[in-house]
């Protein structure tokens, strides 16, 4: 772990740092872009604090001699983004070359990235791929609200079921009796594709008793790919507000409008959605970055 400054000890997670390359664990609830709100409430402003603090440019020195340096002087670029929503890595380049050279890398499909998430209901198949095309939902409320389109774009999720519980919920952040399902064991992979009929996703329950943790690798990179297939697979992810059965919930998020009952409906604080792995080849070298998920997530599934 990377040591910085007591002042800037909250910033981020750093699961690792070189001369190029910066790469942390996002907090659940970050934006990654720049917002109106200050460096401090976007992943990208958090960046360029840090870099403008560290010794290894000598920008913090440099900007304390000379009080006219542009603060463009530090431009740190995202190679990866998530959804404000879900925590995990993400890769940042510290100058342009290195952020050019990692986006060809991302264009061409072969960076493997690997996501854990925790998905209402207990997922019958131990492995299937999911294999239906995405394009904008012109019925929603919500601008950037994509669906399951016949005519959409081309995407493909594969996914693995790494552990089935059951949970009663005393309360909303509180939860016992956790019991595992039956361990995985390999079986056919099921193919879940445009010829079966769209699953409507499940309607949120104030106390549902069944969940699936699942490891899931997407094949491809669509926008909110991976909670479209899972809701369409009739398992959306818990705590989801946008494709969880009740875009309202997404809504009352941005306007800042959250009622309890809805809080305690969505169960946990964020979509349990978690980046917990990169891996690519870069300059000959295999470059892999994992990162465990944070302690709400942790706890619901280990905490009985």
């Amino acid at each position: 772990m990377v040591k910085i400054s007591p002042r800037l000890e909250n910033l981020f997670d750093i699961i690792h740092e070189d001369a190029g390359l910066l790469v942390v664990n996002k907090p659940a609830g970050l934006v990654c872009h720049p917002t109106k709100s200050g460096e401090m409430s976007s992943l990208i402003g958090r960046a360029r604090l840090y870099l403008l603090s560290t010794s290894w440019r000598g920008e913090a020195e440099r900007r304390r001699l000379n009080p006219q340096l542009s603060t463009g002087a530090v431009a740190p670029h995202l190679v990866n983004r998530l959804d404000r929503e879900t925590s995990g890595i993400v890769i940042i380049a510290k100058d342009s070359e290195i952020a050019g050279e990692l986006g060809k890398l991302w264009e061409t499909r072969v960076v493997q990235k690997e996501y854990l998430a925790i998905v209402h209901g207990l997922v019958r198949d131990n492995h299937g791929l999911i294999d239906v095309p995405l394009g904008r939902d012109e019925r929603s409320r919500v601008a950037i609200k994509d669906c399951v389109r016949h005519d959409g774009t081309p995407a493909q999720t594969e996914y693995w079921v790494e552990q089935r519980f059951s949970r009663s919920l005393v309360g909303p952040t509180c939860w016992s009796a956790l019991t595992r399902g039956p361990s995985s064991v390999a079986q056919p992979l099921r193919r879940v594709d445009s010829a079966f009929p769209p699953v409507a996703p499940s309607t949120l329950n104030p106390q549902p008793s069944t969940y699936s943790l699942l490891r899931v690798i997407p094949r491809t990179g669509r926008k909110h790919q991976i909670r479209i297939h899972l809701a369409h697979l009739g398992h959306p992810i818990v705590g989801d507000k946008l494709y969880g059965g009740d875009e309202d919930l997404y809504l009352a998020l941005v306007e800042n409008r959250l009622t309890p009952e809805q809080l305690a409906r969505l169960i946990l604080p964020h979509q349990a959605l978690h980046a917990r792995a990169v891996r690519f080849l870069w300059r000959g070298q295999p470059m892999e970055f994992s990162c465990p998920p944070e302690p709400w997530f942790a706890d619901f599934l280990n905490h009985g």
